[in-house]
C-alpha cells in the first residue's frame, strides 16, 4: 500500500506539470532614431511593451495584495513619469510637496480632478478601463506623468539603455504593442504585429522609435494658459 501511494502522488505530480504550461522570460531592445552613446537621446528609457494573446483567452487577475501603485508628487514633478498598472488598480497620489497640488486627466484614457489638496495628503483614483492617461497638476505647468492601464500582465519597460524583459510569458501566440512618449500614435500603431513566444523564440528584436522631441506646452484643465500662483495663495511655495 505505501509503494502505491507513492506510485499515485509520482503520477499525480506528473500529470501536472505535463499540463503546466511553458513560461518564457520575453525580452526586447528600443532603439531611438539618429541616437548616438554620448548624446542626450541615447537615453531609450519609458518605452513600455505589452503581449495580448491571440486567442482571445483571459488574462491572469492581478494580484489583489499587492501594494498599491502610487505617482508621488515631490519637488514640481511626478513620480515614476511612466506608471504601468493592471485593469483595476486604485492608484494613490499622494502629495509630498510642502505646498498643494491639483492632479488631473482630462485628455485621453482615464478621466478626473482631484482638486487642491495639501502636503501630506494621498487622493485615490480607480483604472477601470484599459487606456493611456496623460496627468497633469492645474497649478504647475512643468509637471506630467501618463499612466497605462492595461489588460494583460505581460508587459515591460525599457531601462536608459533600451533593455526591456517582459517574465513569465505562457507559450503562445501575441499581438505585441508598443508604446512610446515621443511616438505619434499613427507609428506606434503601425509598429503592432502578431509574435510567437517560446522558449527557442524568446527574443523580439529591435524596435526603432522616434528620437524625443522638444516638450509640447499644454493648457491648464481650463483650456487657458498657466499663471503662477501669487504668494500667500495655498499652491505658493512656502519656504
Amino acid at each position: 500500500m505505501y509503494i502505491r501511494g507513492r506510485v499515485g502522488i509520482s503520477v499525480v505530480i506528473f500529470v501536472a506539470s505535463a499540463l503546466s504550461v511553458a513560461q518564457t522570460t520575453v525580452t526586447a531592445h528600443a532603439v531611438l532614431a539618429g541616437a548616438t552613446k554620448k548624446s542626450k537621446s541615447a537615453d531609450a528609457s519609458n518605452v513600455v511593451i505589452w503581449l495580448t494573446p491571440t486567442d482571445g483567452s483571459p488574462a491572469p487577475q492581478p494580484n489583489r495584495d499587492a501594494p498599491k501603485p502610487r505617482l508621488v508628487q515631490r519637488n514640481k514633478s511626478f513620480e515614476p513619469h511612466i506608471l504601468v498598472v493592471p485593469v483595476g488598480a486604485m492608484v494613490a497620489f499622494p502629495n509630498r510637496d510642502p505646498f498643494f497640488h491639483n492632479v488631473f486627466s482630462l485628455f485621453e484614457g482615464k478621466r478626473f480632478d482631484l482638486g487642491l489638496y495639501e502636503a501630506g495628503s494621498t487622493r485615490d483614483v480607480l483604472f477601470d478601463k484599459a487606456g493611456i492617461s496623460y496627468i497633469f497638476c492645474n497649478i504647475h505647468a512643468e509637471m506630467s506623468a501618463v499612466v497605462i492601464a492595461l489588460a494583460t500582465p505581460y508587459y515591460g519597460v525599457s531601462d536608459k539603455r533600451g533593455q526591456i524583459v517582459v517574465p513569465d510569458v505562457p507559450d503562445g501566440r501575441y499581438m505585441l504593442h508598443t508604446w512610446y512618449e515621443a511616438g505619434a500614435p499613427e507609428t506606434l500603431n503601425a509598429m503592432a504585429r502578431e509574435v510567437t513566444i517560446s522558449d527557442s523564440n524568446s527574443n523580439i528584436g529591435l524596435l526603432r522609435l522616434p528620437a524625443p522631441a522638444a516638450v509640447q506646452s499644454h493648457k491648464n484643465m481650463y483650456g487657458r494658459d498657466y499663471t503662477p500662483p501669487a504668494p500667500g495663495s495655498p499652491a505658493y511655495e512656502h519656504p
